[in-house]
């Protein structure tokens, strides 16, 4: 018996626990094909080889979280696709610059462990990693009572790409003349919620009653890897962006040269039944612009004569479709038209 006043786990700090989860993880990226000889999973740091492939690779790194999302995921008591909205909001970035993700670290902390929900939460994260075709090769869980209330919990993921230094995609490939291209998003994918929390309260909606915003909202945000490094390399993109927190103006104007615009046709946009259900709760077109994706997940720039090529590398659900194209200008951004919500 243990006879100790004072222990970690009556502070709150369950160890055992935490050691089972480890073990749930390891067996979880055991089937892994893509795993090396090194045994991450459990272990101090990770260790991951640098394939062979690349003349002069470099290394583009990429963190980010899912914002306030999880208080969605926690009111419906859904964990299972969180995890796939982590590992988006990072692989995507990565993709930007033309680099292929290969591994990936999560950071989950809480207030207590909860198996049921971490296991729910990793198996989010695996099949993101499955999905973006890189290796989830460590993380943390960090049990922190008295900083989370009770049930909350925080995500942060971490990843890293490779590409070659001639294959970066940067600025100096954006030419007047191109074509900008808007590819379908999944929905709201992971940003703004702190803004539709903030209409479901004033407005006195019960989120579990409402199936159409149920499914809308826990949504996992859509990972464009897979079509985009099969672009790469055809050498069919000059550019790209992620369109996250900031909307399509700020993200775009992010890889614009200097006198050189993206002039989008807002008119072009087709936009979905979540943004038009947003818009109608008195959300002005700027804010809805700035804060959500309303409807375009990711823009590439191309060349016009290779349109016709990109769109057999995507569904129909997200093939890319033009809604504007680069000319001459001070301005980085022009907006025309308006968003027929």
């Amino acid at each position: 018996m243990n006879n100790s006043k004072f222990t970690y786990q009556k502070s709150g700090v369950n160890i055992t626990t935490a050691d089972r989860f480890v073990d749930f993880i390891s067996k979880k990226t055991k089937g892994n094909k893509k795993s090396s000889i090194f045994q991450n999973i459990g272990g101090f740091g990770s260790i991951t080889n640098i394939p062979k492939i690349y003349k002069n690779p470099k290394i583009v790194a990429s963190t980010d979280g899912v914002g306030t999302k999880i208080e969605i995921a926690n009111e419906l008591k859904k964990f299972d696709t969180i995890g796939i909205d982590l590992v988006a909001m990072c692989v995507n970035d990565i993709i930007v610059q033309g680099a292929k993700p290969i591994i990936f670290l999560d950071y989950i902390s809480l207030n207590k462990l909860d198996l049921k929900k971490l296991k729910a939460i990793i198996t989010g994260i695996s099949n993101g990693c499955k999905i973006s075709g890189c290796e989830l090769v460590g993380g943390e869980t960090a049990e922190m009572p008295g900083t989370y209330g009770k049930d909350k919990f925080d995500l942060a993921g971490f990843s890293v790409g490779i590409v070659d230094e001639k294959k970066v995609l940067n600025k100096k490939k954006i030419k007047k003349g191109n074509l900008i291209l808007g590819i379908p998003s999944n929905g709201v994918h992971s940003n703004g919620f702190s803004l539709i929390r903030y209409i479901l309260k004033k407005k006195k909606i019960n989120l579990k009653k409402n199936n159409f915003l149920k499914n809308e909202l826990i949504k996992p945000t859509k990972i464009y890897v897979r079509e985009i490094l099969k672009l790469l390399d055809k050498k069919l993109i000059n550019g790209c962006a992620n369109i996250t927190g900031g909307g399509i103006p700020d993200n775009i104007k992010r890889i614009i040269p200097d006198g050189l615009c993206a002039e989008i046709d807002l008119s072009k946009i087709k936009t979905k039944k979540i943004f038009k259900w947003l818009k109608k709760k008195s959300i002005s077109d700027k804010e809805m612009m700035k804060t959500f994706n309303c409807g375009v997940g990711f823009c590439l720039i191309i060349d016009k004569k290779n349109t016709i090529k990109i769109n057999k590398y995507f569904d129909k659900r997200f093939r890319p479709y033009v809604i504007g194209k680069i000319v001459s200008s001070k301005a980085k951004v022009s907006l025309k038209k308006r968003i027929k919500w």
